[in-house]
């Protein structure tokens, strides 16, 4: 039995700009962005006959676009052969020794708000979203991936073409990027 969706030609204004600044983040390109909300929409009009109705309409469409998402990064891995690690190692230099340990000792992010009330905020939102774009394209969208859509290591490999190792080092360096970028960039927006 099939769920109760709403007219799909209410769709672009009901969960239009929610679809596009999820895939934002996800892809960082805005015209990417666009494609996969159309490309959504339309697999949700296909599908629309399937919807089950054990999520609400957006989750449904969230998820719809999620794989579309998983297929432009598996499309964009074959095209586009560029190690992220040759394009980190500079923003590296200097934080570990010899033997890959940290030289410094790190507190953590300084005067962070509550993170369930800072996810909440659109600032917060925005400074991710700039930090996001200081990483590589292929480490952002790992990152987006796993800690984001919450997608499991193994499809992400799978999808990037990756070895386990590769994500993790991968995932590492994307955090460590993270925390420094929100530490620098996001402190001044607490209040």
């Amino acid at each position: 039995m099939a769920g109760n969706l709403s007219d799909p030609q209410t769709w672009l204004e009901q969960h239009g700009d929610y679809l596009y600044r999820c895939a934002m983040l996800r892809v960082r390109d805005a015209t990417v962005a666009e494609e996969m909300v159309q490309e959504t929409f339309l697999a949700a009009l296909q599908a629309k006959d399937r919807f089950a109705g054990q999520s609400s309409e957006r989750s449904w469409l969230v998820g719809i676009m999620k794989h579309k998402v998983v297929d432009h990064f598996r499309k964009s891995v074959r095209e586009q052969p560029v190690s992220d690690v040759e394009l980190m190692n500079d923003e590296f230099t200097g934080l570990f020794d010899k033997d890959g340990h940290w030289k410094i000792e790190t507190t953590g992010p300084k005067e962070w708000m509550d993170p369930s009330s800072a996810l909440d905020k659109a600032q917060f939102w925005q400074v991710l979203r700039r930090c996001l774009d200081g990483l590589p394209p292929r480490t952002s969208r790992v990152f987006a991936l796993r800690e984001i859509d919450d997608m499991p290591s193994e499809e992400i490999c799978a999808a990037m073409k990756l070895t386990k190792s590769n994500l993790w080092v991968m995932l590492h360096r994307a955090r460590t990027h993270l925390r420094s970028c929100l530490e620098q960039n996001y402190q001044g927006l607490t209040t």
